[in-house]
């Protein structure tokens, strides 16, 4: 089914307005109209259990992560008076702990897709990153990374990772366990310093390695040429990190590609799926990616030829390739998505997609190893406007968590909820 996509876009021609680089979200006047016979409703309901709040009002943003025990942790952002402050806190049982303030600051970047997280290293080492504003421009902010050496109770001074001074954009920041350390990914603006969005200046993607007392090592340039405002995000294979990100070519297209580090050293990126999207502009829709093993499944959002579609590829081979894109959906998905592995092999993929009254819908659907999708479960609801962000899912025992900026009052407010996952 084709229709024109409701997606945001940044236009990369001169210099970019303050408009975010984000047009809105064009109205989709015929979804209430439309269905997909792949959307059919399941035979049982979702079991969604909501859990108690923990996030204030005003609150946004939210992330989430997994210690090495399994325990889920969640870091968002919240107003605290004049400033603004990064919050965590671990789920245990039904309920989350009292939440510890990370940082906080009156200068910092706060941005609906570009947001900070907290990311559980091994059992005593956690790392934590935010973004900083600096003088020359809208988009002027450097990454600010705090380290943890007691599992989260207390953080170390920021470091910044990278050092090139230049007032341009460094973001969409991934944070991992990398050969004993923090491993950091981040898209990185320098070249842009004077040459707007040149193809000779444009957005490229780096990485760091930072050590547990905030010493800063080995820097590398991952590609040279990347899309500008696209979320990053990385798991841990047999060899050692899979990086997925929204490549740009000299021709504009932006296809989702994989890079791995094999010995500390980043190899040669590949493309996921051939989507051949050509798109003068950037989407602000970064992919997911998930490993158990060597299987590994990457979904992302695409809208080639002017066809919405939200996909999901397997590779078998530690990311090395990847077999052909399965549609998860292509009925009003926004996008937004995560991806987790279950023990059966199956892949759960969670999306944005817009409601036929004009809200946010967050959908959740199984694919099996044979790539068999299953019914699509609506499990919450939020608005479909940049100021939902982007949902989060992760694991959790048998079942999963998922976490979303609720935008229903006047106040945003992040939600969190437990789902049963056998049902899906």
């Amino acid at each position: 089914m084709k229709y024109t996509a409701g997606y945001a876009y940044v236009l990369t021609e001169g210099k970019r307005s303050a408009m975010h680089r984000a047009l809105p979200w064009i109205a989709l006047l015929v979804a209430s109209l439309l269905s997909s016979c792949n959307d059919a409703p399941s035979s049982q309901a979702p079991s969604v259990q909501n859990l108690p709040a923990i996030a204030g009002s005003g609150s946004s943003v939210p992330h989430l992560a997994r210690t090495v025990a399994g325990d889920v942790v969640m870091s968002w952002l919240e107003p605290d008076e004049e400033r603004m402050a990064l919050r965590v806190a671990t789920l245990r049982d039904d309920a989350w702990e009292s939440p510890v303030t990370v940082a906080s600051g009156d200068n910092w970047f706060v941005n609906w897709a570009d947001f900070p997280s907290v990311e559980p290293i091994d059992d005593t080492l956690w790392a934590a990153h935010w973004l900083v504003k600096t003088p020359g421009g809208v988009y002027s902010y450097n990454i600010a990374v705090a380290v943890s050496n007691d599992a989260g109770r207390t953080w170390s001074v920021p470091v910044t990772p990278h050092d090139d001074g230049t007032a341009t954009e460094h973001g969409f920041v991934s944070l991992f366990p990398w050969q004993g350390a923090i491993g950091a990914l981040w898209l990185d603006g320098r070249n842009m310093a004077g040459h707007g969005d040149s193809h000779d200046g444009g957005m490229t993607l780096r990485s760091a390695s930072i050590g547990n007392d905030g010493a800063i090592s080995n820097p590398q340039l991952v590609d040279e040429l990347v899309c500008d405002c696209c979320q990053t995000d990385v798991t841990t294979g047999k060899d050692g990190p899979v990086a997925v990100y929204r490549n740009r070519s000299d021709t504009e297209v932006r296809d989702i590609h994989v890079v791995r580090a094999i010995d500390g050293r980043w190899q040669a990126n590949t493309a996921v799926g051939d989507d051949g999207w050509k798109i003068n502009a950037c989407p602000v829709n970064g992919p997911a990616i998930a490993s158990s093993g060597n299987t590994m499944a990457v979904a992302w959002f695409t809208a080639a030829d002017d066809d919405s579609q939200l996909r999901m590829a397997w590779s078998s081979d530690d990311g090395r390739s990847f077999g052909n894109p399965i549609d998860v959906d292509v009925d009003r998905p926004i996008g937004r998505t995560d991806i987790e592995l279950l023990d059966d092999g199956s892949a759960i993929v969670s999306w944005l997609r817009q409601g036929a009254d004009g809200t946010g819908e967050i959908c959740l659907r199984r694919v099996s190893a044979s790539g068999q999708p299953g019914p699509v479960q609506v499990v919450a609801t939020t608005g479909a406007s940049r100021s939902a962000g982007f949902p989060q899912m992760l694991r959790h025992g048998s079942g999963l968590v998922i976490a979303w900026t609720d935008v229903s009052a006047d106040s945003t407010q992040v939600h969190t909820a437990r789902i049963d996952a056998a049902i899906l």
